[in-house]
């Protein structure tokens, strides 16, 4: 007879521009993504990441707080953007195509 765990180990991850944490951990099977960053601690050590709108996904995929861990999950807590992706690359492609009309 085979005894199944009652906790799974998974991590929590958060970076900053120059900072990167990485926290391991085991929580009880069938945690949701908030039980679990509740109980990894990382909102004592960045205290402005706001639990109730801060977006979060597993390994680069969006998911709700509400969403359940599994087995070796890493949950990252995404900060939000500065800049909007798409206009950036607009700004770029527009300066890329002045610089290409005044070469010669």
């Amino acid at each position: 007879m085979t005894k199944e765990k009652s906790t799974i180990a998974i991590e929590v991850a958060y970076a900053l521009p120059q900072e990167q944490t990485l926290l391991a951990l085991n929580v009880a099977k069938g945690s949701t993504i908030k039980q679990a960053i509740l109980q990894s601690g990382i909102l004592e050590k960045y205290p402005d990441i706001d639990i109730n709108s801060v977006k979060v996904g597993i390994f680069g995929k969006l998911k709700k707080m509400t969403d359940s861990v599994r087995e070796m999950d890493r949950i990252e807590i995404y900060r939000p953007l500065i800049a909007d992706p798409k206009e950036v690359r607009k700004k770029r492609a527009a300066a890329g195509k002045k610089m290409k009309k005044g070469a010669k």
